[in-house]
């Protein structure tokens, strides 16, 4: 009765008192200290009955003690128990059998537990129940759901409470929500969905899979709510980032009586709603209920430090980190964590030395976090400070400190940095690799980038949905369709494409190697349509100067349900201002503000102000950079030079290039835009004025080069190239064409000869140009009626682009062309661009 009462120092008081004691009362001592978690003194009990007594341990003492062993996790002594079992011919017991199942699925022994459960010449539904409970809290989930429908089949055997609330948390871990709803419906059917266990599993296992309805339906059918229900909504809610659910919830739960108020528990479940400075208000509301409730538990005052950081309250967190009395690492990494990821890795880095100088010495999670403040605000220099402390304290060997370390010099633009520390890493795991791959990416080195990926698959690695992204963006800087082709192979094989961030990879990749119907194609067959693969396909359009079709996914994405964010504004803005949509973008600038609240940003300026560039209304662009409320960059003065270069706007064009050269006096294509809005002028002292500004500051124009790819291999061409192998048949080739599309309307456009020099040099020069040499390769080295896809460093000229037209005529082919601004579709003499780009 003590026991049961949860008294178990009095039910000891009782049998000490007793004079003789039989079995019986020892195994009532011993289930009573089980039941009560007092599993060292099971062991301890259990050790006297067999050493001071004669009594022989049966078959209702074997289990509690089995069941202790699993509790303080002593795999050794269970099985010294499990010998004492099988000499006593008591293991095949149904009661012990169970014991021993649950004991080695607690301790981890999984193999030996099916052995047991194999073994057992009785089971009942405990056995079953121990048994799926052993796999899912091992891992073994496949495990759990084929033995679950192995019990299903048996006669005689239903699942209950036990079943249900064991394999939902699995099917919330798998994300098997199918299943989950598998479950759902055999809990009704047997009529066990109204108990609140089996509810509070079913919410969780919904909020869990991204089912926040189906988890919120659930929740209200409960009737029977307890706090766990409660807890469980109001963490589905802040997981999700629904604060005003979140709050609302807690309000709701606190009106429910004296029986439902938030605990600890609630707190901790609602802090990771508190993510800025608008929820500051509520989070000082909870941490005054945790104060008026003596809520002190260490894990609740580091979740507040963390919670008051992100609110951008470092001064609140200080206070409740100094309030803690005896702090450990984890309390130090709360407020290290919350100054390194809001903006201050001084002082983050400056509370480690305070850390280690009070006696607490730091783990992965401090270094980390530390270089993922750094990492974020590109602050080498700080990053190299932790990494001198992680070499000067051995932390070096650590593989989270080593793939941080990684990311840090990756983020920092420091490639062969992270490489270094790469090949020095003696136990490379899968995240190592893929930093390191997708650094390469990153920082714009798509070969060494696929060269990893190679070797990492050389070595056994498997490749993760991470790498492939980085595959895919490596193929579209190097417009390597045919490796492209071959990454998507690899990802269908490996079941990856219904990932968003694959999809979204493999559509901007053909995208940028001149397919978009691929694009179209890849889109069209993805199951789930996130945002993030609407703004791809948009993104996708607006490079190819589809303005029309992207203002039609549009349309669609907000008839589905699909709300725009910042991203799909840029690709929209994008897509109009290649397709002279000048109008329809400005709506939609307008829409992002006043409808959906969405604050421009400099990239939308900058696609609108080069919208109103090629359009020519140069005033309106420059009086939208001197109103907005930020600086212009670079960007945005480079493109407004570019505009004012095709319109012959000077005036204008000059006080551009001033801003732009104050910005960037080091970079040579600014000094070239001038030269050129000079040279189509006809100003040539000018043009030999800003030549001379080069020369002596010492920078080079980029020559214009252009690239094919033919049988899997990339052939470059530059301005004038008379070095290739095959250069006097691919002038031959060129001259045969010229004579041809001479004859259908080809006039050389000598305006595009920014030289001062005669016309019938002029005309020589254009023969030059890489965008005709690689055409020409292309026609030479590819069979009939084969599609041409040609890629050059810079914008393509006037005269090639007509030339390109008149070529896809006369040759029936289509020449894809994607120069530094945008792709055009020559076919039957004309350009998807319609001539403007």
């Amino acid at each position: 009765m003590y026991a049961m009462c949860g008294s178990p120092l009095d039910s000891r008081l009782v049998f000490d008192t007793m004079e003789t004691k039989n079995l019986i009362q020892w195994n009532a001592l011993v289930s009573g200290y089980t039941r009560n978690g007092l599993y060292g003194d099971v062991v301890k009990v259990f050790m006297d009955l067999v050493s001071d007594t004669d009594f022989q341990p049966d078959n209702f003492t074997f289990p509690s003690v089995i069941k202790a062993c699993g509790g303080i996790l002593d795999v050794r002594l269970g099985q010294v128990i499990h010998g004492m079992v099988i000499k006593m011919g008591l293991v095949l017991d149904v009661f012990v059998g169970n014991a021993l199942v649950g004991m080695y699925g607690k301790c981890g022994v999984v193999d030996e537990a099916m052995k047991v459960f194999d073994f057992m010449p009785e089971t009942n539904l405990v056995s079953w129940n121990s048994m799926i409970c052993a796999f899912s809290e091992n891992g073994f989930s496949r495990d759990s759901f084929d033995l679950l429908m192995e019990m299903l089949g048996e006669e005689g055997l239903l699942p209950d409470v036990v079943t249900v609330v064991t394999i939902l948390p699995v099917c919330a871990g798998e994300r098997e929500v199918d299943i989950g709803m598998g479950i759902h419906g055999l809990a009704v059917k047997l009529g066990l969905s109204e108990e609140v266990t089996v509810n509070n599993a079913m919410v969780y296992m919904y909020s869990k899979c991204g089912y926040l309805n189906e988890a919120q339906m659930s929740f209200v059918k409960n009737n029977n709510k307890n706090v766990v229900s409660w807890n469980t909504m109001i963490s589905a809610f802040s997981l999700e980032g629904d604060v005003n659910e979140a709050f609302n919830l807690l309000q709701e739960m606190q009106m429910q009586g004296e029986e439902m108020k938030a605990n600890e528990v609630t707190i901790l479940n609602v802090l990771p709603a508190c993510l800025d400075k608008l929820q500051l208000r509520s989070l000082k509301e909870l941490h005054g209920y945790s104060f008026r409730h003596c809520f002190q538990h260490e894990e609740l005052s580091n979740a507040f430090i963390l919670a008051y950081a992100k609110c951008g309250a470092l001064n609140s967190a200080e206070k409740v980190f100094h309030g803690i009395g005896d702090k450990t690492v984890s309390s130090w990494n709360a407020l290290i964590g919350g100054h390194a990821q809001n903006g201050d890795p001084r002082k983050a880095l400056h509370l480690l030395f305070q850390m280690t100088y009070s006696g607490q010495q730091p783990d992965w999670f401090t270094i980390s976090s530390l270089l993922l403040a750094c990492a974020h605000l590109k602050s080498l220099q700080y990053g190299k400070e932790i990494h001198g402390y992680v070499l000067r304290n051995g932390l070096e060997t650590d593989i989270f400190v080593g793939t941080s370390l990684l990311s840090h010099y990756i983020h920092c633009g420091k490639a062969s940095s992270a490489r270094v520390l790469f090949d020095r890493m003696k136990d490379k795991n899968l995240v190592s690799w893929n930093a390191m791959i997708s650094g390469y990416s990153q920082n714009g080195l798509p070969y060494e980038s696929l060269a990893l990926f190679r070797k990492s698959l050389s070595e056994g690695m498997q490749s993760h949905k991470i790498a492939m992204v980085s595959v895919f963006g490596a193929c579209s800087q190097l417009s390597a369709l045919r490796l492209g082709k071959e990454a998507h192979g690899y990802v269908l094989k490996a079941l990856q494409t219904e990932d968003a961030f694959v999809g979204c990879s493999i559509i901007d990749m053909y995208a940028k190697s001149g397919c978009i119907k691929e694009s179209c194609k890849v889109f069209d067959g993805l199951k789930d349509k996130n945002l993030a693969s609407w703004n791809a396909i948009i993104a996708a359009h607006g490079i190819h100067g589809h303005g029309k079709e992207a203002i039609e996914l549009y349309e669609r994405m907000k008839k589905v349900g699909q709300m725009p964010d910042r991203f799909t504004y840029i690709g929209i803005l994008m897509a109009c201002g290649h397709a002279g949509l000048v109008e329809e973008g400005l709506k939609y600038f307008k829409e992002m503000q006043n409808f959906n609240v969405i604050e421009p940003k400099l990239e939308h300026y900058a696609c609108l102000i080069d919208m109103l560039g090629r359009a020519g209304r140069l005033d309106d662009a420059l009086r939208l950079v001197n109103e907005m409320p930020e600086e212009a960059d670079n960007r945005i003065w480079s493109s407004l030079l570019s505009s004012c270069r095709t319109f012959g706007a000077l005036e204008i064009g000059e006080k551009v290039a001033k801003k732009l050269l104050e910005l960037e006096p080091d970079k040579a294509e600014n000094y070239v835009l001038l030269s050129n809005l000079y040279a189509g002028l006809g100003k040539w002292d000018d043009v030999r004025r800003v030549r001379q500004m080069m020369k002596e500051i010492g920078l080079q124009k980029d020559a214009g080069c252009s690239w094919i790819e033919v049988g899997g291999r990339v052939y470059s061409f530059v301005v004038g190239d008379s070095l290739q192998p095959k250069s006097a048949e691919i002038r031959v080739i060129w001259r045969r064409l010229e004579e041809r599309i001479s004859e259908i309307g080809y006039k050389p456009n000598t305006s595009s000869v920014l030289h001062e020099v005669g016309e019938e040099e002029k005309i020589d020069i254009l023969r030059g140009h890489s965008e005709k040499l690689a055409i020409s390769f292309g026609l030479l080295k590819t069979t009939k009626g084969r599609t041409l896809r040609i890629y050059k460093n810079l914008r393509i000229c006037a005269d090639c682009h007509n030339a390109a037209k008149l070529i896809s005529k006369a040759v029936e082919r289509e020449i894809v062309v994607r120069d530094n601004k945008r792709f055009h579709h020559f076919r039957d003499g004309l350009c998807s661009c319609c001539d403007y780009w």
